[in-house]
């Protein structure tokens, strides 16, 4: 964990980038946070922000800043999720400047992160995120400096002191765009009667598994998942904990679908098999520096006319497309890279 960096004595947070607008409040300093599963695995990191009323010296505020992806896997599922999106034909420019809503569905929670970051740079985002664990929501808001106000359950939130008007403050008014919901995917899924043009699926239980009823071919989930996509160009971004030696191995391609994986990646094959069996249109790229791969899938209509012919067509409408994306929501890194890396169809 990096240390934070604080700024000067009695410096007013009016000269931060991200209070600028407010001169009663002071930022005492910067710091990367990470919440962990286990001693071995890190769930997430987030860079928060401290900083109190001028006041009142004693006052504390713990904020997450909404502008920032720490971890390639977050960046390589927003640049293959939107790239896909727009290459659909969504046009994107409408819901990042507010004109439309663009529904989207996080399921796994972590830090909150992605959403955060989704609501900050597309307007007229509603994003719904599902966390089962009460106290992943709890570590999230308390000790990586989310939103309370996001969660539509009570919860204990007396240690997570935010100021009364936030509308100011690094979220701005997002957090009327962010909905924490404590429930089950799968009966979320079920029951909810919303349409989504975008769902990420980053959902790992306490011993790092992907739970088997979130790829069970023959579950609810699957089959409740597709009908509540937009059918023209709803689109599922799944993040999957490749095999660490296969990769370092420098074995790619089709042979990461195949059925010999140690503990941590013996399901990817098959979960990658059974979204296409359920979607249609899937495809994975490899993560840079770490053992992920970003599975997207869809059931609509566009790519998966040409998927057939060639995954170079597919590529290449996707590749041609990541330029505005990049545009569009002024992302402070490249789609291109996440895109192109080890892009596999999945058959």
């Amino acid at each position: 964990m990096a240390t934070s960096r604080r700024m000067a004595p009695g410096e007013v947070c009016k000269d931060s980038p991200e209070l600028k607008h407010i001169e009663k409040f002071k930022v005492l300093g910067y710091q990367w946070r990470a919440l962990r599963f286990n001693d071995d695995t890190r769930q997430s990191t987030v860079k928060t922000m401290a900083a109190y009323r001028e006041a009142d010296p004693m006052s504390l505020y713990l904020m997450q800043l909404p502008h920032c992806l720490a971890v390639p896997y977050l960046k390589s599922m927003v640049s293959c999720g939107l790239t896909t999106l727009s290459s659909f034909g969504y046009d994107l420019s409408k819901p990042v400047t507010g004109r439309t809503t663009m529904n989207v569905l996080c399921i796994g929670h972590g830090g909150g992160s992605l959403p955060l970051f989704l609501a900050t740079k597309i307007k007229g985002a509603i994003v719904d995120v599902v966390e089962i664990d009460p106290v992943v929501i709890s570590a999230s808001i308390k000790a990586m400096g989310f939103p309370p106000s996001t969660v539509v359950a009570e919860l204990d939130r007396t240690s997570a002191a935010q100021p009364s008007n936030t509308d100011g403050f690094p979220w701005g008014s997002i957090h009327n765009q962010l909905h924490l919901h404590i429930a089950d995917a799968e009966d979320f899924v079920i029951h909810t009667s919303k349409t989504y043009d975008l769902i990420f699926i980053d959902a790992y239980d306490g011993d790092d598994i992907f739970p088997q009823k979130l790829w069970d071919i023959h579950g609810p989930f699957l089959k409740s998942l597709r009908s509540r996509l937009h059918p023209a160009h709803g689109t599922v971004v799944v993040n999957l904990h490749a095999d660490s030696d296969v990769l370092e191995c420098g074995i790619r391609g089709s042979n990461i679908l195949g059925t010999s994986f140690l503990p941590m990646g013996r399901y990817v094959g098959q979960v990658c098999r059974a979204y296409k069996e359920h979607m249609g249109f899937t495809f994975s790229v490899s993560v840079p520096w770490l053992c992920n791969l970003t599975l997207v899938a869809s059931a609509g209509t566009g790519l998966g006319r040409v998927a057939h012919l060639s995954g170079d067509l597919v590529l290449n409408a996707l590749v041609s497309e990541s330029d505005t994306v990049e545009y569009l929501l002024d992302l402070p890194f490249s789609c291109l890279q996440y895109i192109k890396r080890d892009f596999l169809l999945v058959d």
